[in-house]
C-alpha cells in the first residue's frame, strides 16, 4: 500500500489528507497510512469477525480513525453476505462466487452472514476531510459508488479491485468502472491488469498532466 500511496502523492501531487477503506477487512493498511501522515482514516467492514479484528489492530480509543461495522451499496436495510474462511476471510462477497470457484478451487464458500448495508452517502461525516478511497469488495464496486455519488464529489483518488472476468455473478467490470468514474471526472491512470482481476487507480483529471 505505501507505494500506492507515494505515487499519488509523488506522481500527481495529491495531497494525503484523509481516506475512506470500504471493505477494511482487518485493517493491514492502518500503519501505511499513520507512516505517511494521514491524519483521518474511516474504515468500513461487514463481516463481524474481521471487525473484532480490525477494532483490535486499530486500537478504537485512535481518535483519528472511524470503524464501521457495515456493508457499503446503492441500498440500505440488509444482506447476506457469501463467507469463506481458506482466504482468511479476504474473499468474502455480497455476491454469488462465479469464475472464482475455478481459479480458486481450494476457496470454499461454506456460509453466509447477514450484514447491515447503507449508503456512503447516507455516513453522516465531514467529507470535505476525506479525498482518498480504498475500495475491495470483490466486485460490487459499482454499487458501493452508485451510493456515493455525493462523497466522490471531494474525492481526487481512487484504489479499487477491477474485474475483466465475472470472478463474482453479476460483478462491475473495468470497463463500467472507466465508464461510470469518468462521467464524474475520474480517469483510470493505471495499465489494464493482464489477468482476470486486478488493481487500478482512478484520479480526477485535473490532476493527470496533458
Amino acid at each position: 500500500m505505501l507505494n500506492k500511496l507515494d505515487q499519488i502523492k509523488s506522481e500527481f501531487g495529491i495531497p494525503l489528507t484523509g481516506i475512506i477503506h470500504i471493505g477494511a477487512h482487518e485493517g493491514q493498511e492502518y500503519e501505511d497510512y499513520l507512516s505517511v501522515g494521514i491524519q483521518r482514516i474511516i474504515f468500513f467492514e461487514p463481516i463481524k469477525s474481521n471487525f473484532l479484528k480490525l477494532l483490535d489492530r486499530v486500537k478504537y480509543s485512535d481518535i483519528r480513525v472511524s470503524c464501521y461495522n457495515l456493508a457499503l451499496g446503492n441500498k440500505v436495510g440488509r444482506i447476506l453476505m457469501f463467507v469463506e474462511s481458506e482466504n482468511q476471510g479476504m474473499s468474502c462477497s455480497i455476491l454469488e462466487p462465479a469464475e472464482h470457484l475455478i481459479q480458486y478451487p481450494w476457496i470454499k464458500f461454506t456460509t453466509k452472514e447477514l450484514v447491515d448495508i447503507n449508503k456512503l452517502d447516507n455516513i453522516t461525516i465531514k467529507r470535505k476531510l476525506y479525498n482518498i478511497i480504498n475500495i475491495d469488495v470483490q466486485g460490487y464496486e459499482l454499487e458501493v459508488f452508485k451510493g456515493a455519488i455525493r462523497t466522490l464529489n471531494t474525492i481526487d483518488a481512487i484504489f479499487t479491485e477491477v474485474n475483466m472476468k465475472e470472478m463474482y455473478r453479476g460483478c462491475a467490470l473495468i470497463s463500467d468502472l472507466d465508464h461510470f468514474l469518468g462521467c464524474r471526472d475520474f480517469v483510470r491512470v493505471t495499465e489494464q491488469p493482464p489477468d482476470s482481476w486486478g488493481e487500478a487507480l482512478y484520479v480526477k483529471n485535473k490532476f493527470v498532466k496533458d
